[in-house]
């Protein structure tokens, strides 16, 4: 049953169906999503990205001794937190809570979201001057000039559908008044690609170190310089990209000295080297022709692109094994489970492991000789996103303000392989022409972190 080990004929079959990273250039995919870029900035709606404004604009450091509440709505947890700031900018929890979503367990009326969230951070509220309340809210939604947040639509299960078109900082506020608790100086709403970034702000450094220590002691910086471009990076169960923009056309925004964060929504692009692979697998989701760049690289779904591509592989012969047939009957492979697998391969855990028997060498290679293509590819494909964007965004390049990628997400961070691949393709992308350093970090508690900066800087 066993078939050799053939890396060129596995090669051919992921060309023919077009999930080969070699089908597609990161100069091209760089090209297309800043094309898409600049079509999403002048409102355009063809083969543009939404590119939303979200009229924040990064203020520096909090100061010491600010104290606000931190609120972090995602799709399957509710968390908050009572926040004071220390020297630089630091963060220190007084008080944390966490408890499902609203929405994960039935549907609520918009009043009964606002009375939920109220309720449940009011104990937060310590009699102490709390300076504001940021929101992150992870879900698709049209920022305002005055920092709320109106829902356009709900995804990963939650049912929300009757808080659409209504403000959300509006809401909780007037919630909050009616429990007797004093209406907050502003509610700012952002999602978490913005947080992010703002926690990149605060907690990756502006440049290089200004202090070297050797064996005479440290150095004193001579020379004072600012920091880079700031982009926030989500890899994930989703994924997505936010900039500080000076040009906006579409809402007749300029300025250079004051920028705004713009969110991608990069998860939508429809990249121009999608294979047949890809359209079948897009038919076969919940929302065909739409989060093209999302299917491709993000958690919520190289799993099930993955099983899609190795029944291919077993209906092409390129892929051969005993329990076959039982490959082909799996209605879903969790991206956790995929990933189990991949980190060792030859412990055969998990239910894709449990289908291999230890004679069955080659064919273990096979797939993952096939899997290393679909990761190559996701990275190439995250790579060139976050590549259109430093090139659109970081002008003439200075090497001691190198741009500074924030990161957050469990597939970044716990993929096999996807973090070294992204990395190596985007330094090879920026430093093809001439060096251009970037440095990319993971950023901690990225989602409450950053609704807090945004509570004290705006």
């Amino acid at each position: 049953m066993n078939k050799g080990f053939n890396p060129r004929e596995l090669d051919d079959f992921a060309r023919y169906y077009g999930f080969h990273y070699d089908c597609c250039t990161g100069n091209m995919l760089t090209r297309d999503f800043r094309a898409a870029m600049e079509r999403g900035l002048r409102g355009e709606k063809t083969h543009s990205l939404p590119m939303i404004p979200t009229y924040l604009r990064p203020k520096g450091t909090p100061i010491a001794g600010k104290k606000v509440i931190a609120l972090d709505a995602g799709g399957t947890n509710l968390r908050a937190a009572r926040i004071r700031f220390g020297d630089g900018g630091r963060h220190i929890v007084e008080a944390e809570i966490k408890t499902f979503m609203p929405g994960t367990k039935g549907a609520l009326t918009a009043e009964e979201f606002f009375s939920t969230i109220a309720d449940f951070c009011e104990p937060l509220f310590d009699g102490s001057a709390i300076e504001g309340i940021g929101f992150c809210f992870s879900f698709l939604m049209e920022m305002t000039p005055d920092g709320d947040g109106i829902p356009l639509s709900f995804s990963k299960e939650v049912e929300l559908q009757d808080l659409i078109g209504r403000p959300i900082g509006k809401g909780l506020s007037d919630a909050l008044v009616r429990r007797g608790i004093n209406k907050p100086p502003r509610i700012t709403l952002l999602n978490d690609t913005v947080s992010t970034l703002l926690c990149g702000l605060s907690q990756i450094p502006a440049r290089f170190p200004s202090k070297i220590a050797n064996l005479d002691g440290e150095q004193p910086e001579k020379i004072k310089a600012t920091g880079g471009a700031v982009i926030g990076f989500i890899l994930g169960t989703g994924t997505n990209i936010a900039y500080c923009e000076t040009n906006i056309p579409k809402i007749k925004f300029e300025s250079k000295s004051d920028p705004q964060i713009v969110v991608c929504e990069s998860a939508c692009l429809d990249f121009s080297c999608r294979g047949p692979v890809d359209q079948e697998f897009d038919a076969e989701t919940k929302h065909p022709n739409m989060y093209g760049m999302e299917k491709a690289t993000a958690g919520a779904y190289l799993g099930q692109l993955s099983l899609h591509i190795l029944k291919h592989a077993v209906r092409d012969g390129v892929l051969r094994f005993k329990k076959s047939a039982e490959l082909l009957e799996m209605e879903r492979l969790e991206t956790k489970d995929l990933n189990f697998f991949l980190q060792a391969p030859l412990a055969l855990g998990g239910p894709l492991g449990g289908l291999f028997d230890t004679s069955e060498i080659d064919a273990i290679k096979t797939l993952v000789y096939i899997e290393s293509i679909v990761t190559e590819r996701a990275a190439l494909l995250a790579a060139s996103s976050l590549a259109a964007v430093i090139e659109h965004c970081s002008g003439t390049y200075d090497p001691l303000t190198p741009v500074r990628i924030a990161v957050e997400g469990t597939t970044f961070s716990l993929y096999h392989s996807i973090q070294e691949a992204i990395r190596a393709r985007l330094h090879e992308m920026l430093n093809s022409a001439s060096p251009q350093f970037f440095i990319m970090e993971t950023v901690h508690q990225a989602s409450l972190f950053g609704a807090a900066t945004a509570a004290a800087v705006f």
